[in-house]
C-alpha cells in the first residue's frame, strides 16, 4: 500500500466528505463520520517511541477529531492531526490524510 496520496485524490475525498456540510463544525463531523467508516481499525503505531493500539476515533468535546490510543490499561486521546501513521498504512488511511489537507487550508 502507497504512503502517499496524490493531491488530486485527497481534494476528491474532501469534497465527498463535505458535499452536504454548511459550516466548519458540520464538515469536521462529515470528516469524523468518513473516518469512521472507513478506517480499519484497531490498528498499531508509535507515539514517542511507545506501541500503541488506535482503538477507534472521536469526536472530543471540543469538536476536535482524536484517536482514541490504548497501551495496557492505559488511554489517552490523540489529536488525527498529530497522530503519527505506521508503515504499513491501515485501510482508510488516506481519510486521515484528506483531514489533514482540508484543516491545513482553514
Amino acid at each position: 500500500m502507497p504512503s502517499r496520496v496524490n493531491a488530486r485524490k485527497l481534494d476528491r475525498l474532501i469534497e465527498e466528505a463535505v458535499v452536504d456540510a454548511y459550516n466548519e463544525p458540520e464538515k469536521r463531523t462529515a470528516f469524523f463520520t468518513m473516518l469512521d467508516e472507513n478506517l480499519d481499525l484497531p490498528f498499531q503505531t508509535e507515539i514517542f517511541g511507545v506501541e500503541v493500539t488506535v482503538e477507534r476515533v472521536d469526536l472530543t468535546n471540543g469538536e476536535e477529531i482524536a484517536a482514541i490510543c490504548t497501551r495496557g490499561r492505559n488511554r489517552q486521546a490523540i489529536p488525527i492531526l498529530e497522530l503519527p501513521l505506521p508503515i504499513p498504512r491501515p485501510r482508510g488511511w488516506e481519510w486521515i490524510q484528506a483531514y489533514r489537507r482540508w484543516a491545513g487550508r482553514r
